[in-house]
């Protein structure tokens, strides 16, 4: 048996002139698993349930603990542990890595101190390296361009702001700035770069390569989240992460609206846009296919997802992506009903793929659900805001929240019918 110190982030609690009896380093244990996790991208549902299984493992009271959207109350008699745990963005390698780490302790072949090793190993985990998640960034923005209809010219715009995006969010945005900040600051870099590429010439619809561009600050993770949170009947925590993803739309759309209301100003009129356009080369199956494929791959690794997970990813984006083309091309069905459907379909997918590679559902859900989630509804409604065409933006902004009720309401539908069929499979 082997012993660490642990970190700074974890200290190691004294009670009286002793060290923590074995009930109180397994507490220790339970909220270390829990912090890293929440501030991390898990939902509460998950961390609960990770600090739940680690708690009975070492013969500990599970009542002792109480989860938050960013934080966590861990009492017991002679011990009293309460954290604030802010979001500082997704790492989904950690929430994956504290998971597996409590199987194994369940399976009894990990000590409390080889627990406390591995959890200070799991803390110091590095992200992605730069280039990985730069190089992400570019392909997510080109190859949601071109799933929302944009050419190849639109893509290669696209693709190279995803590339400025990202420089910017890694070297500045996140040094620098606070949440709010950084989106605003993000969505007018990105519009006021595609408006000169447009105006120079490159590209060929601006509406899709803004789409396109805006679509890595899209908060995903808040936003699933939060409804898988409202699900598990956690409201508080729920309405805390819808707000906050509410919160990054509405920053996004400010900084988009603010370049095009500067550029109305100095030439004149605002830049006429006639709505989403559908380019007859990408819009064929295999271009989706393969674009869908590429998108919630690479937000696997902006998300920090373990790279044996990326191609799980990919094929439950895809498989929504497949879903909803079919419901909308050959059903005739309107795009709310098709993203319910689709929804369900990577609901279902990423329960699956969780149980075959034995991790977290979110995983796969947050990131196959991307290419459902209404990015352009924001850059639409947006647009119509500011060139004063105030029942177009109506319309569709309420198309949006249509849209979003339905992948709330599928998330919700699966995640209950799931928890259903487990609870029969355990009686």
């Amino acid at each position: 048996m082997h012993r660490c110190t642990s970190t700074g982030d974890f200290p190691l609690i004294i009670i009286g002139d002793k060290t923590m009896t074995d009930k109180n380093k397994a507490l220790d244990i339970v909220s270390r698993a829990g912090h890293i996790m929440l501030e991390n991208g898990a939902e509460i549902s998950r961390v609960e349930e990770v600090m739940d299984r680690i708690a009975h493992a070492y013969g500990v009271d599970s009542g002792n603990f109480f989860v938050l959207s960013n934080g966590i109350f861990t009492t017991a008699q002679g011990y009293a542990n309460v954290e604030h745990i802010p979001f500082h963005g997704t790492q989904l390698d950690r929430v994956v890595a504290v998971s597996s780490l409590s199987r194994d302790i369940v399976s009894g072949c990990v000590t409390i101190d080889e627990a406390q090793c591995r959890l200070d190993e799991i803390r110091r985990m590095p992200a992605h390296p730069v280039w990985e998640q730069v190089l992400a960034s570019a392909l997510g923005s080109g190859a949601f361009c071109a799933i929302f209809g944009g050419s190849f010219a639109d893509c290669g715009v696209a693709l190279l702001s995803g590339i400025l995006l990202w420089i910017f969010v890694l070297q500045v945005s996140s040094r620098f700035m606070s949440k709010v900040t950084g989106n605003i600051a993000g969505g007018a870099l990105v519009t006021l770069f595609c408006i000169m590429c447009y105006k120079l010439g490159w590209g060929d619809h601006l509406g899709n390569m803004l789409i396109g561009a805006i679509i890595p600050l899209i908060p995903g993770v808040p936003f699933t989240n939060g409804i898988r949170d409202l699900g598990a009947e956690d409201y508080i925590a729920g309405g805390t992460r819808l707000i906050d993803a509410l919160m990054g739309f509405l920053c996004i759309a400010l900084g988009v609206s603010t370049v095009f209301v500067a550029d109305a100003y100095i030439e004149g009129s605002i830049i006429a846009l006639d709505g989403t356009a559908y380019d007859p080369v990408t819009a064929q199956w295999p271009w989706q296919l393969i674009a869908a494929f590429i998108g919630t791959t690479a937000f696997a690794v902006l998300f920090g997802a373990p790279r044996s997970k990326y191609a799980g990813c990919g094929v439950a984006g895809v498989l929504g992506w497949v879903a909803y083309l079919a419901s909308c091309r050959n059903l005739g069905l309107s795009p709310a009903e098709a993203t319910f459907i689709a929804t369900m379909v990577v609901t279902v997918s990423a329960y699956v793929l969780a149980s075959l590679q034995r991790c977290p559902v979110i995983v796969f859900l947050i990131c196959g659900i991307f290419p459902l989630v209404p990015g352009a509804g924001v850059f639409w409604t947006s647009y119509h805001i500011v060139s004063q065409n105030l029942p177009t933006a109506l319309q569709t902004g309420f198309l949006a929240t249509k849209c979003t009720f339905a992948i709330a309401f599928a998330i919700i539908i699966v995640t209950e019918l799931s928890r259903v069929t487990a609870r029969k499979t355990t009686a």
